[in-house]
């Protein structure tokens, strides 16, 4: 078609595609790991599921494209039918960052053991692109949904050292922590010390797409 930019669609879901990977994946190990641990909310509600839109949230979406750091809609999880409920939301809480580390090092060790036969085509170096994206925006879902500040699941791990009485007061306020969270990340204040986290965390990681590249070489 005369005049319709296809470097701009392909650019725009080089962005969007690993996003919807990461936060899919992310809420839906937060999902499995509530129900492993007794809480069945999350499956009634139809959020165990692959299916982005059940997890989708268009601002944290939007946050993840543009800053590669973003949030998803919640997978709702009722802590009272834990059999300990601070232990099982700290767990259900660290199950979302340790998928993206997970994800980070599938993609890793993908990109290393498709680098070759994809380098040389135009089409494969976009496929690259996208799956060198995907480890990288899962590594930095993964360290901003560590940060303790409510709702990341960072707080949910450093509330449940606290005393029940504190914890639980802290848990009441939690959706406000949606405001100071969007005001850190569009403001820029947590923009150098992510991007040093994110960047050394996936620095320690890229040796497994050395690993996937060797491993395809002696097949060759």
């Amino acid at each position: 078609m005369d005049g319709f930019d296809f470097t701009y669609l392909l650019g725009l879901l080089l962005g969007v595609i690993p996003s919807l990977i990461c936060i899919t994946l992310h809420e839906l190990s937060h999902g499995l790991v509530a129900y492993t641990l007794g809480d069945d909310t999350a499956g009634k509600m139809g959020r165990l599921s692959l299916n982005p839109l059940k997890h989708l949230d268009p601002m944290g979406l939007l946050m993840m494209v543009v800053f590669h750091v973003g949030w998803a809609k919640p997978v709702p999880v009722n802590m009272y039918r834990f059999k300990n409920p601070k232990r099982g939301m700290a767990i259900t809480a660290i199950a979302g960052p340790l998928s993206n580390v997970f994800i980070s090092v599938f993609f890793l060790f993908l990109y290393g053991l498709l680098y070759i036969p994809l380098a040389g085509a135009k089409v494969g170096s976009y496929l690259l692109s996208m799956i060198e994206l995907t480890a990288y925006i899962s590594i930095g879902l993964a360290v901003f949904n560590l940060l303790p500040v409510p709702p990341l699941d960072g707080s949910k791990v450093l509330f449940s050292l606290m005393r029940d009485e504190t914890y639980y007061k802290l848990m009441r306020y939690e959706r406000y922590g949606s405001l100071l969270m969007f005001a850190l990340v569009a403001t820029g204040v947590l923009g150098k010390p992510l991007s040093f986290l994110i960047s050394t965390l996936y620095s320690f990681l890229t040796p497994v797409a050395q690993f996937g590249l060797d491993l395809i070489v002696k097949f060759l």
